[in-house]
């Protein structure tokens, strides 16, 4: 089966920045998009941002410019660095990932079990 472990959530002070990690692991065949997403209290999940297999990005207009995603298609590992943190980005974060577990397979929508970021004076 596959899991998606995150890690590096935590407390933050306002300005400061925190990285988190998200590792794909089990019966993987091939591993397409991988991403972040975010949920706030009473709010909705939410993009964060997303890489492709060609590096190509995707961000939320709320953090473009301070976030950043990247991936390490060996380990099968997507990164968020986050900088400049604001109160309003304190939520789970959410790692996600497009695979496919056998070659003959269709593409399946991964969720990993989400850490908690929270960004306070």
């Amino acid at each position: 089966q596959v899991q998606l472990v995150e890690s590096g959530g935590g407390l933050v002070q306002p300005g400061g920045s925190l990285s988190l990690s998200c590792t794909a692991s089990g019966s993987i065949f091939s591993v397409s998009v991988m991403g972040w997403y975010r949920q706030a209290p009473g709010k909705q999940r939410e993009l964060v941002g997303t890489i492709n297999g060609g590096s190509s990005t995707n961000y939320a207009d709320s953090v473009k410019g301070r976030f950043a995603v990247s991936r390490d298609n060996a380990k099968n590992t997507v990164y968020l660095q986050m900088n400049s943190l604001k109160h309003e980005d304190t939520a789970v974060y959410y790692c996600n990932a497009v695979l496919q577990t056998r070659s003959w397979g269709s593409w399946g929508n991964y969720w990993g079990q989400g850490t908690q970021v929270t960004v306070s004076s």
